[in-house]
């Protein structure tokens, strides 16, 4: 006969009913888990109620303001974005004309051929032959290379809000041992200061110009032929206008 037994005066038989326990267990432990669960996500009044007038504050006080702020910072960016752009279409423009002006004048004055100039984004370029202003392999300024330079200069006085950036080429054959120059560079930074000092003393502000040797990493044809070699030995005058 199977043993009885007696949970709360019921009688069980051994083996039956308990399962009845293990499930009373998790029960339990399932109904603590949901009021822990309910615990939390219980609403406190009265933060929820400091959060909503915080917010309602943001939006209809200061964060209304800021917001308004932030709108007429925008207008106020993009105002001075397009007036940028404005002012730098004038610009081009104008350096556009004194190109055209630059043209003719050296086509009156003969001087075609020594030198070539184009317009590239709003500045003016002025190459001029090396080998005019520079005997071989030498800084010093030539006869001739002097007299260009007093043409262009009465040039660059009808124009007194340009800047002037002459830059020195070179080819890419370096001095010989026997030159007291050490190398490329330092020949074409000496050709362009001592244009600079030229046109300086000949009226042109020094305040306008600035003097740059680029040697020979700016060739305008392949270092290739001796004609080649030719082009790239050159002084370039860039012109820039100035925002008056």
């Amino acid at each position: 006969m199977k043993d009885k037994l007696n949970f709360d005066d019921t009688e069980y038989e051994e083996g039956e009913g308990t399962w009845l326990q293990t499930f009373a267990d998790m029960s339990m432990l399932l109904l603590t888990f949901f009021i822990l669960m309910y615990s939390f996500s219980s609403i406190n009044k009265k933060i929820f109620n400091s959060y909503m007038l915080s917010v309602k504050k943001a939006l209809v006080g200061g964060g209304a303001s800021k917001i308004q702020g932030m709108k007429a910072n925008t207008k106020n960016e993009e105002g001075v974005l397009l007036e940028e752009a404005r002012l730098a279409h004038q610009i081009i423009e104008q350096q556009r004309m004194v190109f055209s002006d630059f043209n003719f004048y050296f086509s009156q004055h003969g001087i075609e051929g020594i030198l070539g100039a184009k317009f590239d984004k709003g500045k003016i370029i002025i190459d001029i032959a090396g080998d005019v202003l520079f005997a071989p392999g030498q800084v010093k300024l030539s006869s001739k290379g002097k007299e260009v330079l007093r043409k262009i200069r009465d040039f660059l006085v009808k124009y007194p809000y340009e800047r002037i950036n002459i830059v020195g080429h070179t080819d890419d054959i370096p001095p010989s041992p026997n030159s007291r120059f050490k190398d490329n560079w330092e020949i074409s930074t000496m050709r362009a200061v001592n244009v600079l000092r030229f046109l300086s003393s000949l009226g042109i502000s020094p305040d306008r110009m600035t003097a740059t040797g680029l040697a020979d990493t700016r060739p305008l044809v392949p270092n290739i032929s001796p004609e080649n070699r030719q082009k790239n030995r050159r002084v370039s005058i860039i012109l820039e206008r100035e925002i008056q």
